[in-house]
C-alpha cells in the first residue's frame, strides 16, 4: 500500500522521541555503533535487490541485452557530473545550517530555543537524505517500502539521541516527514502511471547503486556524497529512451 513506509517512519520517530525524551542518551557508544553497522549491512542487502533490476527482461527487450549495464553506468557518471556541478550535497548542508541559524536567532528563552533546535535538526536529518527521496519514490512507484522501513529504523534510533538532547521538539518533526515523503510518494504514483517498465527498471537499478553509497557511509568506510548522485535517477530513463531509438 503506497504510503505505508511513511506511516511506519512517523511511528518510529514518535517512539524514538518518546524513549529519548524520557530516558536520555544512555545507550553506550559501542552499542550505537554496532546498531549502525547492522543497519549498514541491511542497506547493502536492499541495495543488491534493487540493483538486480538491471537484469529485468523488460529493460533488455527494450534496449537490447548488452545495453542495460552501460545505461546504469552512464546514468551514474552523468548524474555524478551534474550533481557535483550543482553541488547538491553542499547545498543541502548549507540549507540546513541556514534554517537552523535563523530559527535559533528568532527563539527566545532556553526552552523555546531547545524545542526549535530539536524540531529543525530532526526535520533536516530525517528529510534531506537520499533514502528519503529513493524510498518515497519507490514506495509510490510500487517497488515496495523496504527502503523506507530501513530509514524508519535509522530515524528511530536517531530520534532517541536527538530527543535526549533537545526534548519533544524532535517528535514534531513528523509533520515535516509526512509533508516531504508524502509529496514524493504521490510523485512516484504519478510516474508509475507514465513510465514504461523498462524505464522504471533503470531507475530502480541506479537507485540500488546509490544505496550502496548510503551503506558505505553507515559502515564508516567512505563518506560518499550520495546526494550529488541523485541526478542519475533522472538521467537513467533518458538514456533508456536514447538507447531504444538508436
Amino acid at each position: 500500500m503506497p504510503g505505508i513506509g511513511t506511516l511506519v517512519n512517523v511511528v518510529a520517530v514518535l517512539v524514538g522521541a518518546g524513549i529519548g525524551a524520557r530516558l536520555g542518551n544512555r545507550l553506550p557508544t559501542r552499542t550505537r555503533e554496532l546498531v549502525t553497522d547492522a543497519l549498514g549491512l541491511v542497506t547493502l542487502l536492499i541495495a543488491a535487490t534493487s540493483a538486480v533490476a538491471v537484469l529485468d527482461p523488460a529493460l533488455a527487450a527494450y534496449v537490447g541485452s548488452s545495453a542495460p549495464l552501460l545505461i546504469v553506468l552512464g546514468a551514474l557518471l552523468l548524474g555524478a557530473i551534474a550533481g557535483s556541478l550543482l553541488r547538491i550535497e553542499a547545498g543541502l548542508e548549507a540549507f540546513a545550517d541556514r534554517v537552523q541559524g535563523r530559527l535559533q536567532r528568532a527563539a527566545s528563552g532556553p526552552d523555546r530555543q531547545r524545542f526549535i533546535e530539536g524540531f529543525v535538526t530532526a526535520s533536516l536529518v530525517f528529510c534531506t537524505g537520499p533514502l528519503t527521496i529513493l524510498g518515497a519514490l519507490n514506495d509510490g512507484l510500487g517497488n515496495g517500502a523496504d527502503q523506507l522501513f530501513l530509514k524508519s529504523a535509522l530515524d528511530g534510533f536517531a530520534a532517541i539521541a536527538f530527543a535526549a538532547a533537545f526534548g519533544w521538539g524532535v517528535a514534531v518533526s513528523v509533520v515535516t516527514i509526512v509533508a516531504v515523503q508524502g509529496s514524493l510518494t504521490v510523485l512516484g504514483l504519478a510516474l508509475g502511471d507514465i513510465l514504461p517498465d523498462a524505464h522504471l527498471a533503470a531507475i530502480t537499478a541506479s537507485g540500488g547503486l546509490l544505496l550502496v553509497g548510503v551503506a558505505l557511509r553507515l559502515l564508516r568506510i567512505r563518506e560518499v556524497p550520495v546526494a550529488d548522485l541523485l541526478p542519475a535517477l533522472l538521467v537513467a530513463p533518458l538514456l533508456v529512451e536514447a538507447a531504444h531509438l538508436v
